[in-house]
């Protein structure tokens, strides 16, 4: 067996991936980035203080940087092996997280988006379901790499009844078959307007739970926190390939 060493200042140890939250009062239900069922593997979460839906996603305030900051150095310190987040406008700190620590930083799902591009042909788009189409700006597109906004084709949620209420005015019931019939019509209403559209990718870390449901209505290839949460910690946590030669 190998040899162990205490890290100082630590409680608890086996956590694959560390997940900063913004302070909401969202259900997380299974399938969300904010709920530890969501994973076959261990995960931890910390609070970022200060980091509310109105300072993130409406003002997109970066003096709330160095908290972040702050809370991944705490997470990375446990001994996770990746932080990510649980809203996809955190990438306004992608680059700035990244900065100040050892490990990879996966802020948001809209990093994705550049590997995107590389996938598709000239006559092709990526489709982006946003929990807020107007707070999603170009310098966000920028900030995740996007090459060619031109590329990418937005719709947003935020006129959806079902969805807000929840998850961007905070109340305390959630309805996920009615959320997940809104996400669908949208979805199905984005291919349909834009058919050169070749994959989806769902901004929002609530969305996880209907990306089987959008890909089944749609037939494309659907992408989200959780996929790229997943490609990370396999990448960090690789097997022995096992078989037969």
């Amino acid at each position: 067996m190998p040899v162990y060493k205490v890290r100082g200042g630590v409680e608890s140890y086996g956590h694959a991936i560390g997940i900063l939250l913004i302070e909401c009062n969202t259900p997380f239900i299974p399938g969300d980035v904010g709920n530890a069922s969501t994973y076959p593997f261990p995960v931890i979460y910390k609070t970022v203080p200060g980091v509310t839906l109105t300072r993130l996603i409406e003002e997109g305030d970066l003096s709330l940087t160095e908290a972040v900051i702050n809370t991944a150095k705490e997470l990375e310190k446990i001994g996770v092996r990746a932080i990510s987040s649980d809203c996809g406008y955190m990438i306004h700190f992608q680059k700035q997280v990244a900065e100040k620590l050892s490990i990879p930083v996966i802020m948001s799902s809209l990093i994705q988006l550049p590997l995107l591009e590389r996938t598709i042909g000239p006559n092709q788009k990526i489709g982006v379901i946003c929990a807020n189409r107007k707070r999603l700006t170009p310098d966000l597109l920028d900030a995740a790499g996007v090459k060619d906004k031109a590329n990418i084709v937005i719709v947003g949620m935020e006129e959806k009844p079902y969805f807000r209420a929840p998850i961007l005015d905070e109340k305390n019931i959630l309805d996920s078959d009615k959320i997940e019939k809104e996400i669908v019509k949208k979805a199905t209403e984005l291919v349909t307007s834009s058919p050169e559209i070749s994959s989806i990718l769902l901004e929002c870390s609530n969305m996880p739970p209907y990306a089987h449901a959008v890909q089944k209505a749609t037939g494309k290839p659907v992408f989200d926190f959780t996929t790229l949460i997943n490609l990370f910690y396999q990448a960090s946590f690789r097997k022995p390939f096992e078989g037969f030669y």
